[in-house]
């Protein structure tokens, strides 16, 4: 798997220790797309569009409180990315959105329940045709339309 991650300069320390958490559980090849930019949405949109091109599997964004990054990454077709915090849906935006980016508020979780969030996100994958397709199917459509 191969995964994009960035923050704000707020959350680094926390990028750094889920850089650390996925080196160790083997989760594949990471690259940081880096913390130094004060404007999230830049970092934010830049593994956003990796992603949405698929050169990326999956992203990770963090700032405060994740609410900015998620705002920003979705503003990019074919990036969908879900603010988790709590692990039921951070397996749900895998298994009944599809969602491609997680976003985490480096303020608002802790280390370790970042850490069981990233798991949830990154071992739980959409099945094409479940029950959830048609809910994706409307909002790829309408992201197409306009």
């Amino acid at each position: 798997m191969k995964i994009a991650i960035g923050c704000d300069p707020n959350a680094q320390e926390a990028k750094e220790q889920l850089i650390q958490f996925m080196e160790s559980k083997g989760y594949g090849e990471i690259t940081d797309f880096g913390s130094e930019d004060p404007i999230y949405a830049n970092t934010a949109i830049a593994v956003a569009e990796a992603v949405a091109a698929k050169e990326y599997d999956r992203g990770i964004l963090l700032c405060g409180t994740g609410i900015g990054v998620s705002l920003a990454a979705n503003k990019v077709k074919g990036a969908y990315a879900a603010l988790i915090s709590d692990v039921y849906s951070a397996k749900r935006a895998r298994l009944s959105n599809d969602a491609n980016i997680a976003c985490l508020g480096a303020f608002t979780t802790g280390n370790k329940l970042r850490e069981e969030l990233i798991d949830a996100f990154l071992t739980n994958e959409f099945v094409p045709g479940c029950s959830s397709q048609p809910k994706i199917d409307a909002f790829i459509a309408y992201e197409k339309e306009h």
